[in-house]
């Protein structure tokens, strides 16, 4: 009997790549993630520094001197550029990400999850060597957006989320997907707030290159090891063509296709609710730093980085809540927490002009992020294990709009909020979380069981 269908002319199977071990694929997202967080504040900063320099600002970042320079023109120009490049890059990349991430996570499916793996490594790779040219040949901004769509074609941090979700699922049990999900999750918070401490310090002490330096020698480490000591999760990967558009149809017929065995209400509700959820947390994380920066907290680049550690703390404390709420709660409930606490976290954020409120801001956001695990595993289970790849490359596409919808509406709100309230933008994304919560409270309701109904026999 013959496999899923492919070209007459190809082996049905393709022979494993030769590795040194089989390890997870937990460290490549802690290493990505760390790299990526690594490099995230640091180029902010460093637009901060050159529009600085080039409009001939040289407000100090005491509290103090930022304070009296609150009103000066020339600061609000300096934050106005500084936010543009940063939806410039963003979206050149996002715009980007939406093809290859969607061909690339489906084509994992066939291929197996190391290709994927070992291709999105290269891409962050090249980002960092373009980051590198820049900061040290003082080369123009604009580079930095032509890094970001380099990296976006051969697949991103989307595609290495997508093929890290989705060897997850390849390997765990309907019962332990959803804290899996958030082990996985957990490993991209531990590594940015472990990054975000180390960045700060390092950018304070010795200037803006060599930050980027360790994240070049992470993403080497990183694709050596998705090479050759990733275990791969498919069990007979076969040979197929990446450029057809077979994988993008696959995505296509999960949402559109009827099948006795999913719900296609469940499967297009639950992706509009973690659409809204990832877009209020990317967009939130986009201005977090220009406003941090700026009058009235005038933060230093220890303080971004302690602040910027404490946000990614959120994954460690979400992984421990959801292992405890879990036991008294349904998934549903759990995330309905998360979402409760995230509101007021960004209630928060929007009045915040004192540290100290900062901060109690992040507090507020320490079981935030259990609600992305939830509606994850509630999505894998309601695929089949062959669907695997093309709904995490969905979600990846999702992820990927939020994040286009997150940079184009928090990063162009920004600046034209700056002289009536700064902190509206933290106010709308309390606003937009209401309808996810909504979302997921009434298909709990309507068929709280819905991602059993896959498996309704053994044999």
């Amino acid at each position: 009997m013959e496999g899923r269908a492919s070209p007459p002319a190809e082996p049905r199977a393709r022979p494993a790549a030769a590795v040194l071990c089989r390890g997870p694929v937990e460290p490549l997202i802690f290493l990505a993630n760390f790299a990526l967080v690594l490099q995230g504040p640091v180029t902010t900063q460093y637009l901060w520094h050159r529009f600085s320099a080039d409009l001939g600002y040289n407000g100090t970042r005491t509290r103090a001197g930022c304070s009296n320079h609150s009103q000066n023109p020339i600061m609000q120009e300096v934050e106005t550029l500084t936010s543009h490049w940063t939806l410039y890059m963003n979206l050149g990349g996002l715009l980007v990400g939406l093809f290859s991430s969607t061909l690339l996570g489906a084509w994992s499916d066939h291929v197996g999850r190391r290709p994927l793996l070992v291709l999105a490594s290269l891409s962050l790779l090249l980002q960092a060597v373009v980051s590198i040219f820049v900061v040290q040949l003082q080369l123009h901004v604009g580079y930095f957006v032509l890094g970001r769509i380099l990296c976006a074609l051969l697949g991103d941090f989307s595609g290495l989320l997508a093929a890290g979700f989705a060897s997850v699922a390849d390997v765990s049990s309907s019962h332990s997907r959803t804290f899996r999900m958030a082990l996985l999750e957990a490993c991209i918070g531990v590594a940015g707030m472990l990054a975000s401490l180390l960045g700060g310090y390092w950018l304070r002490a010795q200037g803006y290159a060599n930050p980027f330096w360790l994240a070049l020698a992470l993403l080497i480490v990183m694709t050596l090891y998705a090479a050759f000591c990733f275990g791969e999760t498919v069990k007979e990967p076969t040979q197929t063509r990446l450029f057809t558009l077979r994988h993008h149809r696959s995505i296509f017929r999960l949402y559109v296709s009827a099948s006795p065995e999913k719900s296609r209400k469940h499967l297009a509700l639950y992706s509009l609710a973690i659409f809204i959820v990832v877009t209020v947390h990317f967009g939130a994380q986009d201005i977090m730093t220009i406003y941090e920066l700026s009058a009235p907290l005038c933060w230093d680049s220890k303080l971004i980085g302690y602040g910027s550690a404490t946000y990614h703390l959120q994954y460690l404390t979400s992984l421990l809540g959801l292992r405890l709420l879990q036991r008294c709660l349904a998934d549903a409930w759990v995330a309905e927490v998360g979402l409760a606490l995230n509101i007021l976290g960004m209630v928060v954020f929007a009045f915040a002009t004192v540290t100290a409120l900062m901060f109690t801001g992040y507090g507020f956001l320490f079981l935030s992020l259990i609600t992305t695990p939830v509606v994850r595993a509630k999505l894998s289970k309601l695929v089949s294990k062959s669907e695997q790849g093309a709904l995490f490359s969905a979600v990846a596409c999702i992820n990927s709009l939020a994040m286009l919808t997150a940079s184009s509406i928090f990063n162009s709100l920004y600046p034209v909020t700056l002289n009536f309230m700064k902190g509206f933008p933290f106010l709308l994304g309390a606003g937009l979380l209401f309808i996810p919560a909504i979302l997921i409270g009434v298909l709990e309701k309507v068929n709280p069981h819905s991602e059993f109904q896959q498996f309704p026999r053994s044999s």
